[in-house]
């Protein structure tokens, strides 16, 4: 692997000293070395994607990486820091086993999403997130009212601030901050998790990785048109009314994660825990 390309993010590498100097060893190896910031084009070409910042820039890189089938490796210049297997001192030694295509990938399930307007009847254009699809409430601090189905069939009604669809991968993220569960990423399933539910007994449902999940903007109070806004992976991308939904199933693409190591999920998750608790 020689051709490589780095997604930079401005904000955590700010003089572009690390990813200069990753770009130069790169290159002083023989290999060819590209540099873009984030929301920039990955030339089509590239075999690797080092991602410099934390997790949050490599889940907004997924959907590039996962659309051109292009593999990734996090360099985690941020905090916790679950996705990113390589610190600023370990960068080197990661670069010498990829260019030598020592090395396996890990697959990540991605989750796709299209909203529906019921009034106009449009439907959007369809999204993908690794991480999680988020449906919460925006203006008044009012809870909302969301039908959840699943394959056509009613599930439960959620007043609330809004509800999680997330995957393996986002269960260590915003679901994971509002109550929900930690699952291995390299599992295969859908989390759904509420988000300040009006309701003691609500808990986080986990479904299979086959299931279709459809989520309707309920009315709380006639007189008003309430409103959510749906982000993708933290991207705002829609905005829903009463009565409009969106569909939520497992994509065909996949994040495809670089890894040079043999630690476990569970001996990564522990040590994030004591370092960070």
């Amino acid at each position: 692997m020689n051709k490589i390309c780095i997604i930079t993010n401005v904000y955590r590498d700010k003089e572009f000293h690390l990813t200069n100097e990753i770009k130069k060893y790169i290159e002083d190896k023989d290999g060819s070395c590209c540099v873009v910031t984030e929301h920039q084009n990955v030339p089509d070409d590239a075999e690797a994607i080092f991602v410099l910042g934390g997790d949050g820039t490599l889940i907004r890189a997924a959907e590039t990486a996962s659309a051109k089938d292009i593999p990734l490796i996090g360099v985690n210049m941020g905090h916790l820091g679950y996705l990113c297997e390589l610190e600023e001192t370990t960068v080197y030694p990661a670069i010498d086993r990829i260019m030598q295509d020592d090395y396996f990938t890990e697959e990540r399930m991605m989750l796709s999403g299209y909203s529906v307007t019921a009034k106009e009847g449009r439907q959007f254009q369809k999204k993908w997130a690794l991480n999680d699809i988020v449906i919460c409430r925006k203006g008044n601090l009012q809870l909302v009212e969301v039908i959840v189905s699943v394959n056509g069939e009613y599930l439960n009604t959620f007043r609330a601030d809004g509800v999680i669809v997330a995957t393996p991968t986002g269960s260590t993220a915003y679901s994971m901050s509002a109550g929900g569960p930690i699952i291995d990423p390299k599992a295969r399933m859908i989390l759904i998790t509420p988000i300040n539910a009006h309701n003691l007994n609500t808990k986080s449902i986990v479904i299979g990785a086959e299931d279709e999940v459809s989520i309707e903007l309920g009315s709380r109070q006639s007189q008003i048109d309430e409103k959510v806004d749906v982000y993708f992976d933290g991207e705002q991308a829609v905005e829903l009314s009463s009565g409009d939904s969106i569909t939520i199933h497992t994509s065909r693409r996949k994040t495809k994660i670089i890894k040079l190591s043999k630690i476990s999920f569970l001996e990564i998750l522990r040590k994030k825990m004591q370092t960070y608790s």
